[in-house]
């Protein structure tokens, strides 16, 4: 038996409880896990408290990523006590995932754990640091180089947005970070951003073209911050955008794509492959000082996840929050 935070739905109300579960109950995979630390992300907050169509499928267990030690395999590529982690590939939301002491997963789905991170660093960032780490290769494989100017970061008081600040910043960027919290920007500054601006200076009314500020850009937002962010790229920029956390629309013309020539780069963090993965953990194992990891994160328990998942969809948690699943309460 394992403890697992389990999500039902009873009368269109989704209810979240830590429950004993047997291994028998685990969904079909090649490789069992024993599970040592997940995080509690954003698309977590939404399935866990209901305000958000994640899970389709009724008893759930939540949790888009983690990271523990392989009991058994039946896959060569894995063998019993190797270092794993875990991101995506539905994992929470169709498929059991990492809110648990045990998971059982498709060997595909896994990278084994860089050499230069411990399991606890690698959950500190997990989904979201693997999507920042993407994000930046993105920006730098379309020639966005530190020397061709700020680069503007959305959201940046979220998980994805603030270890895209302090990746950025370690590389030699000048980070330029939009949050709706204005009592973050000392915390954001001590990440590396070079000035902070308000949200609401992205919400003013779009042109099709405004005045070029930023050499690039990453947008967890979408909608209309993200149609402001490509009206006032430079020539030639480019935005890695890999949220929607302020909708799914895009509300801009043609006119940046084909008179500025900006790159408009899509990053999925779910499903992409394989060596992508390895590429942008082993960016963030030696790119990211030692230091940042634990400063960067508040620890919870299984038991307290519920709560914080309150929290976290009502805007009130900053940076990241690494779930230990070996902490009793």
């Amino acid at each position: 038996m394992f403890n697992a935070l389990v999500l039902r739905q009873e009368q269109d109300k989704t209810l979240a409880k830590v429950e004993q579960r047997a291994e028998t109950e685990l969904p079909d995979g090649e490789v069992l896990v024993q599970v040592e630390y997940s995080t509690l992300n954003y698309k977590d907050g939404l399935a866990i408290t209901g305000k958000g169509k994640i899970v389709r499928n009724f008893p759930m267990v939540p949790g888009i990523d983690f990271t523990g030690k392989v009991i058994s395999s039946n896959d060569l590529r894995y063998q019993e006590g190797q270092q794993v982690v875990l991101t995506g590939w539905g994992v929470g939301e169709t498929h059991w995932g990492g809110l648990a002491e045990k998971a059982q997963v498709k060997a595909d789905w896994l990278v084994p754990l860089s050499e230069d991170l411990t399991p606890e660093q690698s959950m500190q960032i997990g989904t979201a640091g693997l999507t920042a780490s993407l994000c930046v290769q993105a920006l730098q494989q379309a020639g966005i180089t530190p020397e061709r100017g700020e680069i503007l970061v959305t959201g940046a008081s979220g998980g994805v947005g603030s270890v895209a600040v302090k990746l950025l910043s370690t590389l030699g960027y000048q980070v330029v970070a939009v949050t709706g919290r204005a009592e973050n920007s000392p915390w954001l500054t001590e990440l590396g951003a070079a000035r902070v601006i308000s949200r609401e200076e992205m919400l003013t009314p779009n042109r099709p073209l405004d005045k070029q500020l930023w050499a690039g850009a990453i947008d967890t937002v979408g909608s209309h911050v993200l149609a402001k962010v490509l009206s006032q790229v430079n020539y030639n920029g480019a935005v890695a955008a890999c949220g929607l956390a302020g909708g799914f629309d895009l509300p801009t013309t043609v006119m940046p794509f084909i008179l500025r020539g900006v790159k408009l780069l899509g990053v999925d963090s779910v499903s992409c492959p394989f060596e992508q993965r390895q590429q942008a953990w082993h960016l963030l194992a030696t790119t990211l000082p030692k230091s940042y990891f634990s400063a960067a994160c508040n620890t919870i328990s299984l038991a307290q996840v519920p709560e914080y998942a309150e929290q976290l969809i009502a805007g009130q948690v900053t940076g990241r929050l690494l779930v230990d699943l070996t902490r009793k309460n």
